[in-house]
């Protein structure tokens, strides 16, 4: 059973200070540990410090140890360290008692070949590169004056910060963070789903799709950094249809999204730089490009007043202008009454030429003869008509004689005979009948089946039929342009219509678009031409 001591019972443990205690682990840990070599892998390596000094780790897949280099031992090591190779140190182990770390100093270097990520990101590399992800052909440019901006980062470290202060320095415009780890577990995930998800925002909607994207962090090493190396990370970058901007590091930090994104800054900062210019630049640039347009405009109208002014002196006066003009006039005014003279009098010889010969006997002349020769051809026509009807009776006379003179036996005959016709007609008659009623009631049995499959009992339901010019459907929008008449078939007739253009090329127009008034339609009549509409 335990039982409890006070805290003023007496105890045979030694007092120890903080100081005593750590300087006691160092002298253990540097006897112990005298001389040591150890293999791993460079990381977080920035070069040497203004001190001189080079602070760093060496890791492997399961530990790491800070190490370092002092100013001293530069001079005899024969190359210089880079991040992410694989070397052998030499050196002693010892600790630092103000953060109670232990640390290797090292005194020889000596290379053992590339470490393990840095392998395996230069073998990711080749492979991506092979599929073309880094091709500069698929990269774009920049928009010159984006209205919204996307950044992909933290929203609790320094480079949000830095990016939102250099956009409202330069040319403030609308930024919208999506919030991603970009360390740890999980963050690559995050940033490829944040690149997709700006590219999913659809022009238009309530929420405006940025003109760019910024994916930024701060500064690291190769394990900090090694989220921006993540496959998914590089794919969504190169698929995005938005320009995007790497800013992950500083200027010597490479990943492979710097690769595939269309165009790479040395700092988060730069990033924003990049992305939009400086406004006071652009208000003094409009300013100077309207003095010079002002100047040039002042000094065209001074040429063109010029010129004016010496074309008017090469012109002739008014008078000159209007002498020959003014002599063709007074010539022509003075002929026009002996003109209008002679032309009543040859006028008048005309008239009383042809009054000559409308007197009335001459007409009452040309009547009688003319009522006379009517007269005439309705005798001769008339007399026609009683011959010719005269010969058909001779005709049909002389056809019933023949008919009379034949024996009893052959008009017996024919008389069956033409009972039996009679027969024969009602029983075609009744056969047709019957036809008739077998081929419409198959025609009623098939239009049934074409009622069925017919598209027009898909346009009651309220869809229609889009044909062109030549009366031929048109299944796909991508062949029609703009301005193409088009005529729309519904469920009670055609009408007519233009296209319009789309609301996305080069780029998609911002804010929503108004909806058109809708007006009525008439549907056209059966012969008649289609009447006007329009798409929208």
């Amino acid at each position: 059973m335990n039982s409890l001591i006070p805290n003023d019972s007496p105890t045979n443990l030694t007092e120890f200070s903080v100081s005593e205690l750590s300087g006691s682990i160092k002298r253990t840990v540097e006897t112990a540990f005298d001389h040591v070599r150890v293999r791993g892998e460079i990381s977080g390596y920035r070069g040497q410090h203004s001190s001189g000094h080079a602070y760093f780790s060496l890791k492997d897949d399961r530990a790491r140890i800070d190490a370092v280099i002092w100013k001293g031992t530069f001079p005899r090591i024969k190359f210089r360290p880079e991040e992410g190779m694989e070397v052998i140190a030499t050196g002693k182990v010892t600790t630092f008692p103000g953060s109670s770390k232990y640390q290797i100093v090292i005194e020889n270097l000596e290379p053992a070949g590339a470490g393990a990520l840095m392998a395996l990101l230069d073998e990711r590399r080749r492979r991506l590169a092979a599929e073309g992800l880094f091709d500069q052909s698929r990269k774009r440019s920049l928009p010159f004056l984006p209205h919204v901006i996307g950044v992909v980062t933290s929203p609790t470290g320094a480079v949000i910060r830095d990016i939102l202060h250099r956009i409202s320095d330069r040319f403030p415009v609308h930024v919208i963070v999506w919030p991603v780890k970009v360390q740890g577990e999980g963050s690559g995930d995050e940033v490829a789903a944040a690149i997709r998800g700006f590219n999913a925002i659809e022009p238009g909607g309530p929420v405006r799709r940025p003109d760019v994207l910024i994916v930024a962090r701060g500064g690291g090493s190769l394990e900090d950094l090694w989220s921006f190396n993540d496959e998914a990370v590089v794919r969504a970058a190169a698929d995005s249809r938005i320009p995007l901007i790497s800013a992950v590091g500083h200027e010597t930090d490479w990943t492979l999204i710097d690769h595939a994104a269309d165009v790479r800054a040395p700092t988060p900062t730069g990033a924003a730089e990049m992305a939009v210019p400086v406004k006071a630049d652009l208000d003094a640039q409009i300013a100077n490009l309207t003095a010079r347009l002002r100047g040039c405009a002042t000094r065209q109208m001074d040429h063109r007043r010029q010129s004016l002014r010496a074309l008017v002196r090469a012109l002739p006066s008014l008078d000159q202008l209007l002498a020959l003009p003014r002599r063709r006039f007074d010539e022509a005014a003075a002929g026009l009454g002996r003109g209008l003279e002679r032309t009543t009098v040859v006028k008048r010889r005309s008239f009383e030429r042809v009054s000559s010969g409308l007197r009335l006997d001459l007409l009452t002349n040309r009547l009688a003869q003319q009522r006379q020769l009517l007269a005439d051809r309705l005798t001769r026509s008339e007399r026609c008509l009683e011959r010719q009807l005269l010969k058909e009776h001779n005709r049909l006379s002389k056809a019933g004689a023949s008919l009379s003179a034949l024996p009893p036996r052959l008009l017996g005959q024919l008389a069956r005979e033409r009972q039996h016709l009679v027969s024969l007609g009602r029983h075609a008659d009744t056969a047709m009948s019957h036809t008739l009623l077998r081929g419409r009631s198959a025609i009623m049995a098939q239009d049934r089946v074409l009622q069925s499959l017919s598209y027009k009992n898909v346009l009651k339901r309220g869809f229609a039929v889009v044909r062109g010019e030549d009366d031929k459907p048109l299944t796909r929008a991508a062949g029609i342009g703009e301005g193409l008449g088009v005529s729309l078939e519904f469920a009670d007739g055609r009408i007519a219509a233009i296209t319009g253009g789309e609301g996305e090329a080069g780029g998609p127009r911002q804010g929503s678009i108004p909806q058109a008034k809708k007006r009525p339609a008439k549907a056209e009549t059966a012969g008649g031409a289609p009447k006007q509409g329009s798409l929208f």
